[in-house]
C-alpha cells in the first residue's frame, strides 16, 4: 500500500493492520501480477493523497474505477487530460453548466475539485479490465465504509453527494446531524434524466458551505 504523507496517514495505517485489509492486499498483489487491474498501483489511494482530511468539505462518492485502459486515475468520475470524457462525467458537466452557468471543459481531470476539499472517493478502489464491480467483494467495501464512519465521527458540516443507489446505501453510516446529505439518481445516461439533471447539487453545496463560514468550491475546470 502506498503511504499517504498527510493527515490521512494514521487512519490508513490503522486499517492496514487489520486482517481484512492484509488479506485484500495479498489478493490484489496477485491480481496485479496476473491480470489487468486499474488504476495503476501508485494511483489507488489518490483521493486521500490529493484531499487531506483537514481540508475535506465534500465527499463525491462513486462506485468503482473505470474499467478500460488509461481511464482510472484513483479519483471518482475523473480521467486524465487526453482521455475521452466518460458519459457520466459528461452529464455531471452538463448539470454543472445548468446549475452554475459554468463552461463545459474539454477534459475530465477534475483534480482542482480534490485540491479544494472534494474527496473523490469510490466505494471500491480497484477493478479488473472490462469487469465493472469485479472487486466489490475483495474487502474494499469494508475499507470505504470505515472511511465514511471515520469522516462522520471526526468531521462536522460535510456535504455528501450520493448519486445512485450504490452511493445512497451508505446513508446508514452518516448519522452526524451537522452534515448535509444530497441524493439524486446516478449521472449515467441510463438514469440522469430521472432526476439528476435539475438537482442543483453544486449550488446547494456552496450555499451550505457559505452558511457554515467555509469557502465554497470553485467548480470551474479550466481547459487544457
Amino acid at each position: 500500500m502506498t503511504i499517504i504523507k498527510n493527515d490521512w496517514e494514521d487512519f490508513l495505517l490503522q486499517e492496514r493492520e487489520k486482517p481484512y485489509f492484509q488479506t485484500m492486499m495479498e489478493t490484489l498483489n496477485s491480481e496485479y501480477q496476473t491480470k489487468n487491474i486499474y488504476p495503476n498501483k501508485a494511483d489507488v489511494f489518490n483521493c486521500f493523497r490529493y484531499t487531506a482530511l483537514a481540508d475535506t468539505k465534500v465527499i463525491l462518492l462513486g462506485q468503482d474505477p473505470y474499467h478500460q485502459p488509461q481511464q482510472a486515475c484513483g479519483l471518482s468520475f475523473a480521467v486524465r487530460p487526453g482521455i475521452k470524457v466518460p458519459p457520466s462525467l459528461v452529464n455531471i458537466y452538463q448539470e454543472l453548466a445548468t446549475d452554475l452557468k459554468l463552461p463545459i471543459p474539454n477534459h475530465g481531470y477534475i483534480l482542482p475539485w480534490a485540491k479544494q476539499g472534494v474527496l473523490l472517493l469510490n466505494t471500491v478502489l480497484t477493478v479488473e479490465h472490462g469487469k465493472p464491480n469485479s472487486h466489490k467483494n475483495l474487502g474494499w467495501l469494508t475499507f470505504t465504509n470505515n472511511v465514511l464512519k471515520y469522516l462522520n465521527q471526526e468531521k462536522s458540516y460535510l456535504v455528501f453527494l450520493l448519486w445512485g443507489k450504490n452511493a445512497q446505501s451508505k446513508i446508514e453510516f452518516l448519522t452526524n446531524p451537522t452534515h448535509l446529505i444530497l441524493t439524486a439518481p446516478h449521472p449515467s445516461p441510463l438514469s440522469a434524466y430521472q432526476g439528476f439533471f435539475g438537482s442543483r447539487h453544486f449550488s446547494q453545496t456552496n450555499d451550505f458551505l457559505k452558511k457554515q463560514g467555509l469557502n465554497p468550491i470553485d467548480w470551474r475546470i479550466e481547459n487544457v
